[in-house]
Parts: C-alpha cells; structure tokens; sequence
C-alpha cells in the first residue's frame, strides 16, 4: 500500500485495515494514547490521520461505550508501527479487526516523523491511501469542499435527563463525553441536528458542539445562534462551535496550516495568565482580530497565539476551541462545564463531577 500526497510524495507501507484506496485531507496527532476516541471523533471526518506516536494498537480496542460516536469517523490511518498483539483487561478486539469491520483503510511501517515534518513545513495537503497505485491516476478529495457537519450529526432530536434546566445542545459532530459532561441531575440536554430550528423552543441555554470542516458551510446554524443571541440567551460552545459563535458575532475565520490535533495543546487564560494543557482537535481558527467591539479572546494557543476562545464582555455568550471534555486527554478545564451549569442552575460551581 502507498500514502501518495498531492504534492508527489509516496509513502510506502503495508495495508492493515480494509483492503481499498481512499482519499482526504492528510492531518497529524500528537497523542500518545486515545486512538480509540479520536478514531471515533466525528470531528476527524473525512480525514486520513497520521499518528505521530510510534507504536500504535497496543491496548486494543474496547466496548463502544467507550466510542466518541457510534463508529469510526477517520477515511484513513496512517501509523509507523501497528501493534498486531494487543493486551488490556477492556479490550474486545484488535485495531486492525475495528478498521476491517469499518471499511477504513490503514497503512503501517510508514516514516510517520518525516510525513509530521512534511506537514508542517508545507501545511496539510490533500493524499490518497492506495492498495493498487499503478491502475490509473491518483484521485485527491477535499473533504472541505462538502458540508462534513450534515454528514455527522444527529439526524432527529434526542433527550437526555429529566432536570429543570432545559439546555438545547446543536450537534455538529458532538462527542459523546460532551453528552456525559452537559448531563446532571439539574439538566434535561434536547440534542439536536444542525440544522435544527430551534427559535421557537423553550429552552434555558444554548450549547454549539464540535465538529469537522469549514465552518462557514453552517451557515444555517450561524443563523440561528443570532437569533439566540437576539434572545440573549447563555451559550457554550466548543471547537466548531467556537468558531460559529465567533461567526455569528460578527468575527471571520481561517484554516490553520496544519491546526490543532493531539492531547498536549497549552493554552493561555488571558484573564489570569494560567496556561492549561488541552485536548484538541480543529483545522480552522477564529481571527481574534476580527471580533467586534463588546466581545474579547478568552484564550490563546501559547505556542502560536491563535485564538482558543472568546467571550463577550457583559451577555452570557462564551466559547473554546480546545475540548474541556477530554476524551482523550487531561480534565483540567472541565471546570468550564461546572461554571456554565452552576450560571444557570445557581448551583455550587465546584462540586467535581467525573467526565470519563
């Protein structure tokens, strides 16, 4: 099997997921574990992800319960080393049998550091997995040029709790953690699909999740995030939802040169200085310069200074573009969950709760 970039660079390896080509946007993660939940991100659709993390397939694969979503979103793996013997007390199979049963194909024994290094210098690129490159010419999609966030999200309404806080959760790709965060004895969360007219429920806040590809293709959502906003209802939003509420301000967004994927992502509180290790997976950014008068960054990445968050000065309306989630990666920001709810309920803010 051969990885060939758009810009000619081959890549061999041997196949060990579906035997078939495909094609997508060639992206890197920097995470040592969690292969389980990012293959299984919504947020990864459409995309062929190369694994920086030498040795990968260990532990297996688990129950779905443990899934982000009810499948494997990824159109392609790329790893450089695939562990066939795997060993771990929750493990109900291997990865090579998860990719087989999902149709995804998967390529190992590539030089994952040169690919990462490739990516970086030149940006992510359009690439193909192919089993037989020799039967004609290579064929390049670009999963940015679809709607991704209508192929992933829910497509009927769904409930969760029966709490006196109605929040109205607009699933764009959400993570099933997300659910499990949002969820509490205060809570009753009505998930809904993206394009979902919500200006007419009643409901107490708004939550945008996150998701795969350009945001500007949601512009439906957008839309109705105005009309919240009109409301002055409080929102949350993570990654995409970042993005869309920065949208609906007023603000403009860009593609990053190879964005944000891996669990060891710092960002920078600009209220206080903290800087706190995230999960993160997005390949456009909020143009922090482009926010309008009223609103402000509530984060920064500290190793590029592109904007994690932003919030408004005086109305309820704040966002992240890192995942206080996990799932994978560390909980240090979930006490961002324990605020938004504690806002609305009037309840204790630091009471934990356990996200995973």
């Amino acid at each position: 099997m051969k990885l060939i970039l758009k810009d000619g660079t081959v890549f061999e390896g041997q196949s060990f997921g579906a035997p078939k080509s495909t094609a997508g946007e060639v992206v890197f993660n920097t995470g040592m574990t969690g292969y389980v939940e990012s293959l299984s991100d919504p947020s990864y659709a459409g995309q062929i992800v190369v694994l920086t993390y030498p040795l990968v397939g260990n532990y297996g694969v688990p129950d779905k319960k443990y899934f982000e979503s009810n499948k494997m979103q990824i159109a392609g793996l790329v790893v450089s080393e695939y562990s066939e013997n795997y060993s771990h007390h929750d493990a109900k199979g291997s990865l090579a049998e998860w990719l087989k049963s999902s149709g995804v194909p998967a390529i190992t024994g590539v030089d994952t550091r040169a690919l990462t290094k490739r990516l970086r210098e030149h940006g992510v690129m359009l690439g193909a997995l192919s089993v037989n490159p020799a039967k004609g010419g290579t064929r390049f999609t670009d999963p940015n040029d679809e709607n991704l966030v209508a192929r992933v999200s829910i497509k009927k309404k769904k409930t969760y709790g029966n709490g006196p806080v109605k929040i109205i959760a607009v699933d764009c790709g959400m993570k099933e953690n997300i659910v499990r965060a949002l969820t509490r004895p205060e809570t009753t969360v009505i998930r809904v699909p993206w394009d979902y007219d919500f200006t007419e429920d009643k409901y107490d806040a708004l939550f945008i999740s996150n998701g795969p590809g350009d945001p500007t293709q949601c512009w439906i959502t957008i839309e109705h995030i105005k009309h919240a906003m009109s409301a002055d209802k409080p929102i949350l939003g993570i990654c995409l939802g970042n993005q869309l509420l920065a949208l609906a301000a007023g603000a403009k967004t860009y593609k990053l040169k190879y964005g944000h994927r891996g669990q060891n992502q710092p960002c920078i509180d600009l209220e206080n200085g903290r800087c706190y290790i995230t999960s993160q997976n997005h390949g456009f950014a909020v143009d922090g310069k482009t926010l309008p008068d009223g609103w402000g960054e509530w984060f920064v990445n500290a190793n590029d200074g592109s904007n994690e968050g932003v919030r408004h000065k005086t109305r309820p309306w704040r966002s992240v573009q890192f995942h206080p989630e996990a799932s994978p990666g560390p909980t240090d920001t979930a006490w961002i969950f324990d605020e938004f709810i504690a806002a609305l309920s009037k309840s204790d803010p630091h009471k934990k709760k356990t996200y995973e």
